[in-house]
């Protein structure tokens, strides 16, 4: 056996985890020598309990502060650029990202914009952007709200960008967030759906990371961890959102998935990115439609790591103590119906064509998904033909 070619990667950022975390926003803003935040956050969260918090935490430590609200939900390079302004118009020298993926990355892409005069196209890291992102740029500290993207762990971002036409992977350990305060209390009053949808994101990051293509083992690890996570708190979640247990476990679950997938993602996102992108679709939702037909296009090609993340899945056999579906096909069959029964339990639709989505633009769709870059980590290739018949067979 070869041994394995080389791996860089990174996850030192410092981490606030538990209820009560947003207590010490203050002090490590100080920590960090900054003065004057601007929170990047979205419209609807403004009047949130969870944002209320926040501005209590930076209203104890005395801090002035700008807030800058216009994310929206599969973010442009306009909304960075108007963020970009509003940072040096307000005179502010730290980014307090609040909300959920899209905030989070809108103000990783801001710090980035704040210092980087290049078209933001230029660091696409599909087109080698990683080498040209240099470390200087403001701090930045990420409080998520959501239990999904796990993007306050992240080094990357992913954004719209219009010139091209597609959501744009900007990538570099020097864009990870310096702080992550996470806080379970601040994703209590996420409504249900989003809930579901955001924690099946969770799933899809952890599971993609575990089957990618490449050796780590710290990832399958934290990956497998990740999915077992999701699989006992998930359901809870959705059903009573203020079950701060499960709130706790599904917000861990989402952050180590975003730590796993430094290994890689797979054609879940490659088919989930142009449904936000051109039907606006929220992501986790996208995932959670293409999942159990990415698994079982991928099932021989990553049948070891479906066998070992199906464990969590599997409810043990009566008076044995050992598990349903212990035969390799047997296993993965029932690893793929049990994605469907969770993503039914917590009411999210069953197909593309219950979400609304129109067969005709099919085609147009799988062009893109054969442009976008996870795919190439995806443990069996990819044709443009492959994506577009996932597409249809989770058309329903």
């Amino acid at each position: 056996m070869n041994t394995p070619a080389v791996t860089t990667f990174s996850f030192p950022t410092t981490i606030d985890f538990g209820v009560g975390a947003v207590d010490r926003l203050g002090q490590r803003i100080a920590e960090l020598g900054a003065s004057r935040p601007l929170v990047v956050t979205d419209a609807g969260l403004v009047n949130t309990e969870a944002f209320a918090q926040v501005r209590r935490a930076l209203d104890d430590a005395r801090r002035q502060f700008a807030v800058f609200s216009g994310v929206e939900p599969n973010p442009t390079d306009e909304h960075v650029e108007a963020g970009a302004s509003a940072l040096k118009y307000d005179d502010c020298d730290i980014i307090v990202a609040v909300g959920g993926g899209s905030a989070i990355d809108v103000g990783k892409a801001i710090r980035l914009r704040s210092t980087h005069a290049a078209p933001l196209i230029t660091y696409d890291d599909a087109r080698d952007g990683a080498s040209r992102i240099r470390s200087e740029m403001p701090p930045m500290i990420a409080l998520p709200t959501t239990a999904g993207t796990g993007s306050e762990v992240g080094r990357s971002a992913v954004i719209t960008i219009g010139e091209v036409a597609r959501k744009v992977v900007i990538c570099s350990p020097h864009l990870m967030p310096n702080v992550a305060i996470c806080d379970p209390a601040l994703t209590v009053g996420l409504p249900p759906h989003l809930t579901a949808s955001t924690g099946m994101d969770a799933l899809s990051h952890n599971l993609e990371a575990v089957a990618a293509v490449g050796y780590h083992p710290m990832c399958d690890a934290i990956g497998l961890q990740g999915i077992a996570l999701v699989a006992a708190n998930l359901r809870q979640a959705v059903a009573d959102g203020k079950d701060l247990i499960a709130r706790h476990h599904m917000l861990m679950a989402s952050m180590m998935g975003a730590i796993a997938f430094q290994k890689g993602l797979g054609a879940t996102h490659s088919l989930a990115h142009p449904l936000g992108t051109e039907l606006n679709m929220q992501h986790g939702l996208a995932n959670a439609l293409v999942l159990p037909h990415v698994v079982r296009f991928n099932r021989d090609a990553a049948r070891e790591a479906y066998l070992r993340a199906a464990h969590y899945f599997r409810p043990p056999r009566p008076g044995t103590g050992a598990s349903e579906g212990t035969g390799s096909d047997e296993a993965i069959d029932a690893f793929i119906a049990a994605i469907e029964q969770l993503r039914s339990d917590i009411g999210l639709p069953a197909s593309l064509s219950a979400a609304g989505v129109s067969r005709e633009g099919l085609p147009d769709l799988a062009d893109k998904a054969y442009e976008d870059g996870c795919h190439a980590l995806n443990p069996r290739k990819c044709t443009r033909d492959d994506l577009l018949g996932l597409y249809e067979a989770a058309y329903g």
